[in-house]
């Protein structure tokens, strides 16, 4: 299998990212842009390169700036150090952090769905108090498995 660069893989990933939460197929994606959706995948595995001119057509149809796609990224891929097959150690993210590609929850189905779903919530208000729950169950998520990891017991 060719390697990928970094760059490409992240570009991909954010390409999908924002796709998905549009709510648009690879199809669309690819008829909006003149392309198939197999090179829609392609681009989103980073497996092809995307030149300038369809990058911008890409943000162009995806309603963002050309350097959204460049947002976030890692700083191995800043190296330029190519990385075979997808998803594995090495991949985009740093090892060892919470971001390696096949843990990054922006990327996942279930947070762009979430988020989708949020923001069809048409009441500021509901939302602000749906949005302050949320953070809440998981900040004392968080707090009870920091606490049981410390070799403290959980609270009943």
């Amino acid at each position: 299998m060719a390697k990928s660069h970094p760059v490409d893989v992240h570009v991909g990933a954010r390409m999908r990212q924002r796709r998905t939460l549009l709510g648009m197929s690879q199809e669309k994606l690819g008829t909006a842009v003149g392309l198939t959706f197999q090179q829609i995948q392609k681009y989103e595995r980073g497996s092809n390169r995307i030149g300038s001119s369809r990058l911008f057509e890409f943000a162009k149809v995806l309603d963002v700036p050309v350097s959204y796609f460049f947002d976030e990224m890692p700083s191995n891929a800043l190296a330029g150090r190519p990385v075979s097959g997808r998803g594995k150690k090495g991949g985009f993210g740093e090892a060892g952090t919470p971001f390696e590609q096949e843990k990054d929850p922006l990327i996942k189905r279930e947070t762009l769905e979430l988020v989708r779903a949020y923001y069809k919530i048409g009441e500021g208000r509901v939302r602000k108090r749906i949005f302050e729950m949320v953070k809440a169950v998981g900040a004392a998520s968080h707090a009870e498995a920091v606490g049981t990891r410390k070799g403290r017991q959980p609270r009943a």
